[in-house]
């Protein structure tokens, strides 16, 4: 399958050099993208970042102000009904129908999607029992767990089979037990070879579901690799220190970043919680070396632990910046369209 201009419709995902702007605010300034196709991409970064708009565009659901973009071998703006015959998108939001049951929600997907009546009905009794769903079937949706929606909704994205699953923070205002759940759902459809890109806020995420990072800081690309490249940058673990005494929060980085050989900009402190935190080799001598330059430093810790680098440490490393400095993403104005 190919599409106008040739290109191989299994190369994947390809975006290149993808502007967006919302009047004087620049969404996406030059995003280069790639999913190679039968893997998964994880799009990493806070709020504002860039990702959303990314995938709106992706899918269709925006035009880019610059650049280009292809999926499944399409154009997404001039071939955007060949793309949205090929894709699937789980948002943010479940998109699907509270008076409704949970069967009557993923046949009517399914028809939307121009599947025949009873092959709509086969393929939904598949993904209920898949996605865990089949004592649930035929209640109605407004009596569903936020964990059973976020499954019904990403059943529903998969009704017509698509060539490329799109999953714009899928996890977003689940229970812990509910994310493990659909990180269990999502490995799954990995391993069954479908391509995926999946946006993220939490490295934790990308690291257990994505084969590639991509983290996307003010409209850029600013790093690419595995979750192991990314965490490279940081340091193997990361020593964060609760002080008992959270004035002492500028002492303590000060001493943290004389042991380990690091500018103190390197560390992370919030004063406000008096925690500090510091990238560190592998291993428990870290934590005896943050414990010994605390007290040489006459700094009490309440509590000090070695833990695996985060979101905001790879930030931190990777601009100068928190991820929480960012400002939210300038909603954009989109109509629902049918993906199909």
């Amino acid at each position: 399958m190919h599409g106008t201009d040739g290109i191989d419709a299994d190369e994947g995902v390809v975006a290149e050099g993808l502007v967006k702007r919302f009047g004087d605010f620049t969404a996406l300034d030059g995003v280069d993208f790639h999913v190679a196709p039968g893997t998964v991409v994880g799009l990493l970064g806070p709020n504002g970042a860039g990702k959303t708009t990314t995938i709106r565009i992706l899918t269709t659901l925006l035009r880019p102000d610059g650049g280009r973009a292809r999926v499944a071998g399409f154009d997404v703006v001039r071939d955007a009904r060949v793309v949205r015959a090929c894709i699937g998108l789980t948002g943010q939001f479940a998109a699907v129908d509270d008076d409704l049951t949970g069967r009557e929600n993923l046949v009517l997907v399914g028809r939307l999607g121009r599947l025949p009546k009873a092959a709509a009905a086969a393929r939904a009794e598949r993904l209920l029992d898949t996605f865990q769903l089949r004592d649930a079937a035929d209640r109605a949706l407004r009596t569903y767990s936020g964990g059973m929606r976020r499954r019904l909704d990403l059943a529903a994205s998969l009704m017509v089979a698509p060539a490329v699953l799109f999953l714009d923070e899928p996890t977003t205002g689940l229970d812990p037990r509910s994310r493990l759940d659909l990180w269990d759902v999502i490995g799954e459809l990995r391993a069954s070879g479908t391509t995926i890109v999946l946006t993220t806020q939490y490295l934790e995420e990308a690291d257990r579901l994505a084969d590639r990072i991509s983290v996307i800081d003010g409209g850029r690309i600013i790093a690419e690799g595995t979750a192991d490249d990314l965490k490279a940058r940081v340091g193997g673990s990361v020593v964060a220190v609760t002080l008992a005494d959270r004035h002492d929060a500028a002492g303590a980085a000060a001493a943290l970043a004389a042991t380990f050989g690091l500018p103190v900009g390197d560390v992370s402190t919030d004063p406000d919680l008096g925690v500090v935190s510091v990238p560190v080799p592998e291993g428990g001598e870290a934590l005896v070396a943050a414990v010994r330059a605390l007290d040489t430093a006459r700094i009490t810790p309440a509590d000090l632990v070695l833990r695996r680098p985060s979101l905001d440490d790879v930030f931190l490393a990777l601009t100068g910046h928190h991820a929480a400095d960012r400002r939210p993403e300038q909603p954009a104005p989109v109509r629902a369209r049918t993906m199909a």
